[in-house]
């Protein structure tokens, strides 16, 4: 079976919302590649003026909303209703995708002043039984179908914390770039998730998520983003 690999846009962001922004992006994914019929639950960020849809949890009230009713359909993945990923808890999933972004954090290398990056990568797989000598020994090997990889930058560069007026516009300017960078990745994972559907297997399947480096590209992302001006403060 081929891996289908979508790139998403770059995201670059300060430590304070680097976390919530790649919840944000994650759920996202999740809810949209969720093969069953999950109720949907929208999710406002408090870093960012942004709304995205998550797979409900049993703690979480199923509001009715346009926007998540559309989230499924504008992916174009309207079959496979039969099936669904594992059946996590809240605190099974959330652990899952909580943990999972701190163990890529840590993964994260220095490519500038200020600046550290690293890619993050959001795979579906299925499980299938692997027959070994003579069929006396059966394995079970992991199949991955789809996998979304995210160039992630988190920007420690310290913002203006005064209240003239140069501060106040540099502060929403880079508010307002951190919000365009995210939204930019939301809108293309729709548009990603319903280019191609024919590549989902009709089984039950997993993910997982994971740092997947790309040493070949540091020093051109380092000679390009080193003379960039700051685009996010970390200090905040």
């Amino acid at each position: 079976m081929n891996c289908q690999v979508y790139q998403l846009p770059e995201l670059e962001t300060a430590t304070s919302g680097t976390r919530e922004a790649l919840q944000a992006i994650i759920h996202t994914i999740l809810f949209i590649r969720s093969p069953g019929p999950v109720a949907p639950h929208d999710v406002h960020c408090e870093s960012f003026q942004t709304t995205y849809t998550r797979i409900a949890t049993d703690h979480e009230p199923p509001p009715t909303n346009k926007y998540s009713s559309q989230s499924r359909a504008l992916s174009g993945q309207q079959h496979h209703y039969n099936q669904q990923l594992p059946a996590y808890h809240k605190s099974d999933l959330d652990r899952k995708v909580d943990d999972s972004i701190e163990t890529f954090l840590r993964t994260l290398t220095p490519i500038g002043p200020e600046l550290m990056a690293g890619n993050l990568a959001v795979s579906f797989f299925e499980r299938r039984s692997k027959n070994k000598l003579f069929g006396l020994v059966n394995q079970e090997e992991k199949v991955v179908w789809e996998q979304w990889i995210l160039r992630v930058v988190v920007n420690n560069t310290p913002r203006p914390m005064g209240t003239d007026e140069a501060s106040v516009i540099e502060r929403q300017r880079i508010q307002d770039t951190a919000e365009g960078m995210l939204k930019a990745v939301l809108l293309k994972v729709f548009e990603l998730a319903g280019s191609e559907t024919d590549h989902i297997p009709p089984v039950m399947y997993d993910f997982e998520i994971s740092s997947a480096k790309k040493a070949d590209d540091r020093d051109e992302f380092y000679s390009r983003v080193s003379n960039l001006p700051a685009l996010i403060n970390l200090g905040s």
